[in-house]
């Protein structure tokens, strides 16, 4: 059984994206090098991307911080900036996202 006490005063993720149809490849790209970087990040309890598999062009983001620092900390990496500001980004029609506190 999993122990998720030290989750309770954390802060859940969400984002959806939806690339360009001709950035499909290179978002994914992108995303498999992130990945990597952003789970090993102090601060970071879990971090999963994902790509549907009806619609190759939509991404699922799920993660999950300590709390609001470390979120802040994630978006101030050097890894997010060059590969999701400065790479990803400008290769997608539509970007969400939302944050949640756990029960």
């Amino acid at each position: 059984m999993l122990d998720y006490t030290g989750l309770r005063n954390g802060l859940v993720v969400t984002a959806f994206w939806k690339a360009k149809p001709d950035e499909i490849e290179a978002v994914a790209a992108i995303l498999r090098r992130f990945m990597p970087q952003a789970q090993q990040e102090p601060g970071v309890r879990a971090f999963m991307i994902h790509q549907s598999k009806s619609e190759p062009s939509e991404f699922f983001f799920y993660e999950v911080f300590a709390n609001e620092d470390a979120f802040a900390s994630h978006q101030q990496t050097p890894h997010f900036k060059a590969l999701i500001a400065g790479e990803a980004l400008p290769k997608l029609v539509k970007r969400e996202r939302a944050q949640y506190a756990p029960l």
